[in-house]
């Protein structure tokens, strides 16, 4: 089974947010709690929790490190802020990632160091590609680590990779993903949070160190509420499914929605959807439009346009405007489609003297259509064929071999169109 991913980061994304959505898409709720086991890691336990989050009602995986409550009743709850701190009441590891100081004044068990995980991982009894997924995520946050915290990748001992929590919440995606057999995601933009989140170390900002790292490339915003939205495990999760922030015409076949333990304003849940692209006849694409008042018209010549279409345009015009305090300008208006759109948008900012450009997404139907060769007298050119919906056949030929060959036989264009429509079949 192929599967295409809807992702709905609203609320922010946190490793047990991810895993409970997954389990609901999946109902693999049973196998998940059978997976501390599968990895050999006795120091970790998994309970499925019923939570309401604003009216939605859900199940949470709750992770359970039972290291933690030796001498005390302390759990990994997983709350939204996931690990970063617990109610943000306590000063605590921030999410156990951003310390390197193993003097905790709770018992986590054993620090381990990235290889120790990936040894873990590699002698699970969970399938290759799951390994394969699992290996990858924990790569992208060990490498966040390391740079900045200025450790080695192989030296990188911190509490977020070691933490049975984070073994668990990380290989049970890994685990779903692979089920799945997930080939393409889509998502909105993530919530990150803002503010500041209290840790052993002081006050860090939100997103988190780490968090924003990871982040970097991905479009996000910080919401309306203070507070840790997403953590590097959620982020790390949403880096490595490397999803279009473009969503398709689509079919939702189903959705399921993973909660944290905190409590927002807003419904603290991420959801997940497994969508069926439409194969619409309508073409979906953008238009890319500026107003240029102060570009000469060489600037905007046949050199520009023979770029704009390299890039990506795939039609274009340029149309006479006035614009404000009466300024004589160009409008420039690009169609392009949406995998080429930043890079047409790109282009133009820094091929033209505009500040900025405008785009919106429109709909084109296409007819039917070939280009083929065809012999005449003159020799060879092109034709362009299109079928009307009704099943009409249209012949046009190329302007670039009418203005050829008029060129070679000495006849102006007019001329060699006549004659050329003649060799024509309708």
């Amino acid at each position: 089974m192929n599967t295409e991913l809807y992702i709905e980061p609203f609320s922010g994304v946190a490793g047990d947010m991810f895993l409970s959505a997954l389990c609901g898409l999946t109902n693999g709720y049973e196998e998940i709690e059978k997976l501390p086991g599968k990895l050999h890691l006795p120091d970790g336990k998994i309970e499925i929790q019923v939570l309401n989050k604003n009216g939605i009602v859900c199940k949470h995986v709750k992770i359970i490190d039972l290291n933690s409550q030796k001498g005390e009743s302390h759990a990994h709850t997983h709350s939204h802020d996931h690990k970063h701190s617990h109610n943000h009441d306590h000063e605590h590891s921030h999410d156990h990632e951003h310390s390197h100081d193993h003097n905790h004044s709770h018992e986590h068990g054993a620090h381990r160091h990235l290889s120790d995980i990936m040894k873990i991982i590699d002698r699970g009894h969970i399938s290759e590609g799951a390994k394969k997924i699992a290996r990858e995520i924990f790569t992208i946050i060990g490498k966040s680590e390391s740079k900045i915290h200025d450790i080695p990748l192989e030296k990188i001992h911190f509490h977020e990779v070691s933490g049975v929590d984070s073994i668990l919440d990380i290989v049970g995606t890994a685990v779903l993903l692979d089920k799945l057999q997930v080939t393409k995601t889509y998502s909105d933009p993530i919530c990150t949070g803002f503010g500041m989140v209290k840790t052993e170390h002081g006050l860090l900002p939100v997103p988190a160190p780490a968090t924003e790292d990871i982040l970097q490339g991905l479009p996000v915003f910080r919401g309306e509420e203070k507070g840790e939205r997403t953590t590097p495990t959620g982020a790390a999760i949403m880096k490595y499914l490397a999803p279009e922030f473009v969503k398709p015409v689509s079919v939702t076949v189903k959705s399921a929605y993973g909660p944290g333990e905190k409590t927002f304003t807003g419904p603290n849940v991420v959801r997940l959807s497994i969508i069926e692209p439409v194969d619409k006849k309508e073409e979906e694409m953008y238009v890319v439009e500026t107003n240029i008042d102060d570009a000469t018209g060489e600037m905007l010549g046949v050199g520009f346009q023979e770029q704009l279409l390299e890039q990506g345009a795939r039609d274009f015009y340029l149309q006479p405007v006035q614009m404000k305090k009466g300024r004589n300008g160009v409008l420039l208006s690009v169609l392009t489609d949406a995998g080429q759109l930043n890079q047409v948008a790109e282009f133009i900012l820094e091929n033209t003297s505009t500040i900025g450009v405008r785009y919106y997404a429109v709909e084109r139907k296409e007819l039917k259509r070939r280009v083929f060769e065809q012999n005449s007298a003159y020799g060879k050119f092109k034709v362009k064929e299109t079928i009307t919906p009704k099943g009409e056949k249209r012949l046009k030929i190329e302007y670039d071999s009418l203005l050829s060959l008029s060129k070679n036989h000495g006849m102006g264009v007019q001329e060699m169109q006549t004659r050329l429509m003649k060799n024509l079949d309708y």
